[in-house]
């Protein structure tokens, strides 16, 4: 594959989303005390609205707001796939079967991206680049699990076949929701498009956010919501945004591959201010993962 300017500013926001990604998800670990998992989805998302509000309503975009009946269709389904129905299911999940299995199952999703863009023709198959993102996901399943060893201490999980199932949907899910973005913001500015996902993304987590109060969920502190917010601001708004851009720019199947890793920015975050370990294991997985994903951008 040629590297265009398009490319590689591709790449730098896809990188860039993972990084801010990654420093958020450090963030929502450190407050899982006190709040539970549906209560970060669903305040990141609102404020991840607000931030795209101000950015449509202000003369940031050069063009009016504009999105295409038909462009409307596909990014409303691709947030329901990825940011609600994936994010509830692997919240569910990973109650089952924790963390150190839920993720990396459902970190698989690149693969299931890139089969389904060759199946819908928006990618020609590659040998190079099916070896790369198998490499890439590898990599992210050593690193994600041996992060998730250090969570899953404390709690002994009893591997069910409907939790390894919804891990395994997840990552359907997202990868169904990364596709059907790429369609939808073929002729849309990512900002209307994303803002068009998140506002129906945080109209989703409503009725699920009622739901979960009503059956008991208790309301955090008010200082773990700022934290929170905070983390969302940056993580749910500027890095949708920024996810959206790369899709744009570079396809479903590559982003796919640059968003699955912020394990391994969260790794050196994690080990500096959450004093987590690091292990052989881990190192093998990155040096693997960037292997993959160098064969990726590479692809010939």
């Amino acid at each position: 594959m040629q590297v265009t300017p398009e490319m590689m500013i591709g790449l730098a926001t896809g990188l860039l989303a993972s990084a801010i990604y990654a420093v958020s998800v450090v963030v929502y670990r450190s407050q899982s005390d006190s709040i539970r998992p549906l209560a970060i989805s669903s305040i990141k998302m609102w404020v991840a609205l607000a931030f795209m509000t101000a950015l449509v309503v202000l003369p940031i975009d050069s063009e009016p707001f504009y999105v295409p009946q038909e462009a409307l269709a596909y990014l409303v389904v691709s947030v329901i796939f990825g940011a609600v129905l994936g994010d509830y299911f692997y919240l569910t999940a990973q109650e089952r079967i924790g963390v150190s299995y839920a993720f990396p199952i459902a970190m698989s999703f690149p693969i299931f991206t890139y089969l389904l863009a060759i199946a819908v023709g928006l990618e020609e198959p590659l040998l190079s680049r099916s070896v790369g993102i198998l490499l890439a996901v590898i990599g992210v399943i050593l690193i994600s699990k041996e992060q998730g060893q250090d969570d899953d201490h404390s709690v002994k999980r009893n591997l069910d076949k409907i939790g390894i199932g919804l891990a395994l949907l997840v990552a359907i899910f997202y990868a169904m929701g990364a596709i059907l973005l790429q369609v939808g913001v073929e002729n849309v500015s990512p900002i209307d498009g994303n803002f068009v996902r998140v506002a129906f993304g945080s109209v989703a987590f409503i009725p699920m956010f009622l739901v979960a109060k009503h059956r008991g969920m208790s309301t955090p502190p008010k200082r773990t919501i700022k934290i929170i917010a905070v983390a969302g601001l940056f993580g749910m708004g500027l890095g949708s945004l920024l996810y959206v851009s790369t899709v744009k720019f570079v396809g479903a199947a590559v982003t796919s591959v640059i968003g699955s890793l912020s394990p391994l920015f969260a790794l050196p975050i994690s080990i500096i201010f959450l004093k987590e370990r690091i292990t052989r294991v881990a190192m093998i997985g990155v040096a693997v993962t960037i292997a993959g994903v160098i064969l990726v951008v590479l692809g010939v």
